[in-house]
């Protein structure tokens, strides 16, 4: 069975428009789901609710998709360095504001966790687990440097045995990695990577008993449409080169201002 993973959209609509349209060109895909954080940082959170909604895509609730809906003191975030905590926070405050009702509802009604059971319910087989963050909670960072003694104690604590897939997305950084026959994948970031790879990004998971195969894939999409989006709207302008940059244009700033 064939599944398309995508997560953190982050707002980024011509991102989201350009993976869809690379699934809807694939053959064999059962089901899209999403991994959460629908919203933040770029400036169309009810467009890309909207477009999920309509693509009837089922999905789990992101850090800034619990906190935005429950009008939250912050969105739960991991800062790399105080600037990036200051745009974070003018982010929230913006997408709290600009948030329609309908979308704060959707948002609201996304669950922690889906299982999912490629061979059905009635007899054996593998299941997919789709969290946000980890099995605990939805704003721990799980980064591919954990230790294989903290995957498997996510695995226990989710209730992974070996075949099984544990999916998460947060960190914007996707991964793979296979301990003691359990898979875990991190689907990196459809609108805000994190890893120097502008193009938007989803897993594509193929899932049988006795073999699960994980592509990372990659899209080009007009980058520059949501770079300007963010430059004409009140949100932190430097989430424009952010975009252009896949998530490095901050990291070196603060570089270049530690080193002056």
């Amino acid at each position: 069975m064939r599944y398309a993973l995508i997560s953190d959209i982050h707002g980024n609509l011509p991102a989201l428009e350009a993976v869809l349209a690379d699934i809807g060109r694939r053959p064999d895909v059962a089901a899209t789901y999403h991994l959460g954080d629908l919203v933040g940082y770029a400036p169309w959170p009810n467009e890309v609710v909207d477009l999920i909604g309509a693509r009837s895509i089922p999905g789990v609730s992101g850090n800034y998709d619990s906190t935005v809906a429950s009008d939250y003191k912050h969105c739960g975030c991991r800062y790399e360095d105080p600037r990036q905590e200051q745009l974070s926070h003018e982010s929230f405050v913006w997408t709290k504001a600009h948030v329609q009702p309908a979308t704060r509802a959707a948002l609201a009604a996304l669950p922690f966790r889906i299982d999912v059971r490629p061979m059905g319910g009635h007899i054996g087989g593998p299941t997919v687990i789709l969290v946000h963050g980890a099995p605990t909670l939805n704003t721990l960072y799980w980064t591919e440097d954990r230790p294989d003694s903290f995957r498997m104690k996510m695995a226990e604590l989710a209730g992974a045995r070996p075949g099984d897939v544990l999916a998460f997305g947060h960190t914007h950084v996707p991964w793979h990695a296979e301990v003691e026959g359990v898979h875990f994948v991190n689907t990196g970031s459809v609108g805000r990577p994190k890893d120097g790879d502008w193009r938007a990004g989803y897993v594509m998971l193929d899932v049988e008993p006795g073999r699960v195969g994980v592509r990372v894939i990659r899209v080009e999409y007009d980058v520059e449409r949501a770079a300007r989006a963010i430059l004409a709207s009140e949100l932190p302008h430097e989430f424009a080169m952010f975009l252009r940059t896949g998530g490095r244009s901050l990291s070196a700033t603060t570089e270049a201002g530690s080193a002056s």
